[in-house]
């Protein structure tokens, strides 16, 4: 038996609806194809910005885009993707394919996309290849309400008013692709970049460091020591992937093991946000500055026959489970996690949607996004998971994963992983600091196999439906959860 006490009137702080945010990169198919078709094209769209896909976006409540990169970021010089489209420069993408960009999607038609979905801009700017003037005059570009040439330029390119931008990454992954530093060289760095990301008017800037990849724990201490108090958020980056960086495996052709081993990897997360909020806590023990988990998710060999710097992959119900556990660990650390961006949003790596000329599918990835949008801004409720295991061979991990909120109309919401792939969970809910429950609703996304997955041809393979497995007691609640299984729960109290 699983057993969770939920402490309903414990009350834990707020899960930022950023935990709930999105990359889209200058990688692939995901920017163009994916999400610009230009004005001109047979797909509908509405300045260029792909209708279906907006849409879709829309509904999961997109919270925070982060653009341009990624690596790509790092080689990106703004200037070139501003005014008349015909007229701007033609680039390589060195990082993704090696393919030509004719710098159509820019820094406007970023913008209007963020404002088309109602969400924040999170610019990343390129401190491995760019210099410190060309990072303050974009922030000029983008932010000055009065009279300067980066203004004046804007406004001439149809803009008059500036854009809100209130993220800003100084640099991606300075560590690898964004230019090999050590961290002692790119803390110096930061801090000379980030003076030059001005705050004009009432525009004030959160300012992003890179932070470490995965168990980097000296590059997080030297970070936060000599640069901690220039920062507003720092980054980690954690892939989960079944194999290794050689070998990274299928995103269709697994087995059980396979299954076990990325959601076992998957659990990970915890363990590092636990050990570098640690450090963190050293340096900042109030907790100022957030931890900006700007790239996650799974990160498989890219389909057969498709460019292998596309990145291009299936998404499965195995995928559903990483996204699940992810978001739960994530609102479970909401005093430390300020922000989180999966990677990435259409057609690249854990994507919501895929794409196809005017065709699209939504995963089941972004089924799971749907479910759990509830505790966006939510308040996280004290929960205690009194767990079964699940066993493969000699080794084992949690059974379920779990994390609870309530929204401002008072209403609970439970959201719960079943990792097993072959056996049910019958669980306890011991619900205290509430009278009745006066209602219940639910959903479940589950298949008939680990490898389920929608395509173009059975688009609804793999969906959300309603739960019925839930009886009300005199404790609160008890529940069968299907194996291989997401569940999100609604009680109206």
């Amino acid at each position: 038996m699983n057993q969770i006490i939920l402490n309903a009137d414990v009350e834990r702080g707020q899960i930022s609806k950023h935990i709930y945010g999105h990359f889209a990169e200058h990688l692939g198919r995901c920017i163009y194809e994916g999400i610009w078709v230009g004005e001109d094209s047979p797909i509908p769209n509405v300045n260029g910005i792909r209708k279906d896909v907006l849409e879709a976006l829309r509904q999961i409540r997109v919270p925070v885009l982060r653009w341009p990169g990624g690596c790509f970021a790092d080689e990106y010089h703004w200037k070139d993707g501003i005014g008349p489209r015909e007229q701007r420069k033609k680039m390589i993408n060195t990082h993704w394919g090696g393919v030509t960009e004719n710098n159509h999607f820019g820094t406007h038609e970023f913008f209007m996309l963020c404002e088309l979905l109602e969400c924040e801009p999170y610019i990343n700017g390129n401190v491995g290849s760019g210099t410190v003037q060309e990072m303050q005059e974009w922030v000029e570009y983008m932010t000055f309400d009065g009279e300067s040439p980066m203004a004046n330029w804007r406004k001439d390119n149809g803009r008059e008013k500036p854009w809100k931008m209130k993220y800003f990454g100084v640099g991606n992954e300075s560590w690898g692709c964004g230019g090999n530093m050590r961290p002692e060289y790119y803390a110096d760095e930061y801090r000379r970049y980030q003076t030059y990301v001005r705050n004009y008017g009432d525009n004030k800037v959160y300012k992003i460091a890179c932070g470490p990849s995965e168990w980097d724990y000296n590059w997080m201490e030297v970070l936060m020591c000599q640069a901690g108090r220039y920062m507003d958020g720092i980054s980690l980056h954690y892939y989960t992937l079944p194999n290794n960086w050689q070998d990274k495996g299928s995103a269709l052709e697994f087995d059980e093991q396979e299954w076990f081993v990325t959601l076992k990897k998957t659990l990970k997360m915890d363990e590092l946000i636990t050990k570098h909020s640690a450090i963190m806590d050293q340096y900042d023990p109030d907790k100022r500055v957030g931890l900006i988990v700007d790239e996650w998710g799974t990160w498989y060999n890219v389909e057969p026959g498709t460019n292998p710097g596309f990145l291009y992959q299936q998404n499965t119900l195995r995928d559903a489970l990483v996204a699940g556990i992810n978001l739960n660990i994530f609102n479970n650390h909401n005093e430390r996690v300020h922000m989180a961006n999966i990677a990435q949003t259409v057609n690249v790596l854990q994507a919501m949607v895929l794409t196809e000329g005017e065709k699209m599918v939504l995963t089941p990835t972004y089924h799971v996004f749907d479910m759990y949008k509830v505790h966006q801004d939510a308040t996280r409720l004290d929960a205690h998971l009194v767990n079964d295991t699940y066993s493969m061979g000699d080794e084992s991990i949690p059974q379920l994963n779990v994390s609870a909120s309530r929204d401002a109309d008072g209403r609970i919401h439970i959201t719960l992983c079943n990792l097993d792939h072959e056996r049910a969970a019958t669980v306890q809910f011991d619900i205290r600091g509430i009278g009745a429950i006066k209602g219940t609703a639910a959903k479940v996304l589950t298949a008939g196999t680990i490898q389920a997955h929608n395509t173009f041809d059975q688009p609804d393979a793999v969906k959300p439906v309603s739960f019925d497995g839930l009886k009300t007691n005199h404790n609160g609640l008890t529940c069968e959860l299907p194996s291989k299984s997401v569940v999100s729960i609604t009680l109206e109290v």
